[in-house]
């Protein structure tokens, strides 16, 4: 664990974030928020971005991939209604040898090393955790740790963002919180040839048959505004593929069509509800009707 000095007070960093996150399509999302963080003269400061989507649609993700193709290293806060202003800044913690440890968080640590931070949920913080980070989302660059005594000036090339979902949100943010989270990007559900990219390349291991599946269930759900994510779908044919494996049943390929139908519907309905499984109904049935 790396250790830094800053004003005579020894503080401990957090590890980047190393993850496997693989952003898929939808490339003008990335090159907004890389245009947020561009800097363009001396003069000039890098933007904040918020991105907002329904759950699922790959905000963390995009947020990720942003900054890793900026070679910047990445540092993620899972933030929650619990987070309190010190686990944003410094957390003291007691050492094995009975000492007090200052341990920085991870936007602590992406400050001082010049990476990106990531807020994850940020509309799940409070005014008053977020009112630690003000400072450094305008000119001054810095924020303050009351319980090590200590201020901390960000890198130039330290980058912050948050991701937040578009449903209610526990605390509301007052104005100059959100001022200061600009711009808004929002991300939307992909379309169906980038949602059939975003299932190959995290289910390398399915075949054809079972992501047409799931492809056109999310297809059919976001065309009626239901809320399922193509991260749903990845799970639902995730357990799906598990419970044809599990089975062990050598099955002629007509059998194997139901029994994918029967086991989508099941993984939809415990992953989901039984509304997402009447959806795998209508797109399975009318797939095995047109091919009999």
């Amino acid at each position: 664990m790396e250790k830094v000095i800053i004003d005579g007070v020894q503080v401990h960093l957090s590890e980047p974030d190393e993850v496997p996150m693989n952003w898929v399509g939808q490339e003008d999302l990335v090159k907004q928020v890389q245009a947020a963080w561009l800097v363009l003269g001396d003069e000039d400061l890098p933007l904040h971005p918020r991105l907002v989507g329904k759950p699922g649609v790959g905000k963390t993700t995009l947020a990720y991939h942003a900054g890793r193709s900026l070679n910047l290293p990445v540092y993620l806060f899972q933030a929650t209604m619990d987070t309190r202003p010190e686990d944003l800044i410094i957390t003291p913690v007691i050492s094995e040898e009975g000492k007090i440890k200052y341990m920085a968080s991870p936007v602590v640590s992406a400050m001082i090393k010049g990476g990106a931070a990531v807020i994850d949920e940020g509309n799940r913080m409070s005014e008053k955790s977020w009112a630690s980070l003000a400072p450094l989302m305008d000119s001054r660059r810095y924020v303050e740790s009351i319980v090590a005594g200590i201020k901390i000036s960000a890198h130039p090339n330290f980058r912050l963002c948050t991701t937040m979902n578009d449903d209610a949100s526990t605390f509301e943010l007052p104005e100059y919180i959100h001022s200061r989270l600009q711009p808004q990007i929002f991300i939307d559900f992909p379309e169906r040839d980038e949602e059939m990219l975003i299932l190959k390349s995290n289910l390398p291991f399915a075949d054809d048959e079972i992501l047409n599946y799931v492809v056109e269930f999310l297809q059919a759900a976001h065309e009626a505004d239901e809320r399922y994510s193509v991260r749903d779908g990845i799970n639902i044919a995730r357990y799906a593929l598990k419970r044809l494996v599990e089975s062990g049943e050598r099955l002629t390929q007509a059998d194997r069509k139901t029994k994918t139908a029967e086991y989508l519907k099941e993984a939809a309905t415990m992953i989901l509800d039984t509304t997402a499984s009447e959806y795998f109904i209508e797109v399975v049935d009318d797939e095995i009707d047109s091919e009999e």
